[in-house]
Order: C-alpha cells, then sequence, then structure tokens
C-alpha cells in the first residue's frame, strides 16, 4: 500500500514519553470513566497530563494509576499503526481535537490491544522501550487533575 500524505507535524517528541502518555490516556478512561486528557504537557524530562475529574484523587488511586500504567508497560506490547478516512475514524473516535485542515486519512496509533486513538506523533515499537513510569505530584482545582511523571 503507497503511504498515504499525512498533515506535516511540527513538534518532535520523545517516543516512550509520548508512548507513555497514550497508556496512561486509556488507564484513566478505564479506571475513572473521563475522557482523555483536556491538556498535555510531554517533555523527556517529565511531563504532565490534566483530566477533568468531578473529585480530587486518593493515594490509593495514584497507586493504581502508576500500578496499572507499569503493568501494561511490562506486558511488552507491540505499537502499531493504521490509516484510515476520516469518515471510518469518526464512527470509532472522538474527533474534536483533530484540525479543520487534517488530511481525508489519518492515523491510529494502537498499544498492543489496550490503546488506539488518532495521533500523528512518535512512538516506540514496543512498551518494552519505555522504562517505568513514575507520578512525581499531582494536585486537583477546580475539577482538573493534574499529574506530572517522568520516565524511569
Amino acid at each position: 500500500m503507497e503511504q498515504p500524505q499525512l498533515n506535516e507535524h511540527n513538534k518532535q517528541e520523545y517516543p516512550p514519553m509520548h508512548t507513555c502518555e497514550h497508556i496512561v490516556n486509556r488507564t484513566m478512561v478505564n479506571l475513572f470513566g473521563c475522557g482523555r486528557a483536556v491538556s498535555a504537557h510531554i517533555e523527556r524530562k517529565k511531563s504532565k497530563l490534566d483530566f477533568a475529574l468531578p473529585q480530587a484523587l486518593t493515594d490509593e488511586d495514584i497507586a493504581r494509576i502508576e500500578t496499572t500504567v507499569n503493568e501494561v508497560i511490562g506486558r511488552h506490547l507491540d505499537v502499531t499503526t493504521e490509516f484510515i478516512t476520516q469518515e471510518e475514524a469518526a464512527a470509532r473516535f472522538d474527533m474534536k481535537r483533530l484540525p479543520e485542515n487534517a488530511s481525508d486519512t489519518v492515523r491510529i496509533v494502537k498499544v498492543g490491544d489496550y490503546d488506539d486513538c488518532l495521533c500523528i506523533g512518535a512512538h516506540v515499537q514496543n512498551t518494552s522501550e519505555i522504562g517505568t513510569f513514575k507520578i512525581i505530584s499531582h494536585d486537583y482545582k477546580d475539577g482538573i487533575f493534574r499529574m506530572r511523571f517522568k520516565l524511569l
């Protein structure tokens, strides 16, 4: 199959951290029924994600997030891509964050059987390349839970 023409991407992510972001997002959706992050700042040294939640998380919740994310990383899942049309994507994904001028062909990034979402960023080939996920701080204000994390 010919490589589809996708929109240019202006930011170079650190693939282990960016792939970890996908796992954290799915973990939050699975554990707390919230949506994916409403804001993200992903960097090599440390990253932060903001989630809309009705209440603050407990220390037990924080430990559960760390444990779950590290269990998924430890499953050594392959990270793969799939190209589909926007029309096909609209039936499977939230399209709110897709830019207005996005190409008709979009890329889906899959982290094994754990997560799949629209993404144009750089990723590892297998979760074994990520390292250990560690939440370094968190807070809750006005309905937004913010976590800061790093990879060890």
